[in-house]
């Protein structure tokens, strides 16, 4: 996926990215995103027992690292 700028959502909640998000930045290190981080659209996740898959319709697909 290649957005330009920064994200404006947070990838666990959705919410916008004005506050600190600690406790979605934790589940984020165990748990792929469910909400696309630029545009707040929920995001079609597959898991698989050694990585994850995340697409946005309109922002492409995410991998896990």
């Amino acid at each position: 996926m290649r957005v330009d700028g920064p994200a404006s959502f947070c990838g666990h909640c959705g919410e916008p990215l004005e506050g600190v998000h600690p406790v979605c930045a934790e589940r984020l290190r165990m748990e792929p995103p469910r909400f696309c981080a630029h545009c707040r659209r929920r995001m079609q996740v597959q898991v698989t027992p050694t990585s994850w898959t995340a697409r946005c319709v309109e922002h492409g697909e995410l991998t896990s690292p």
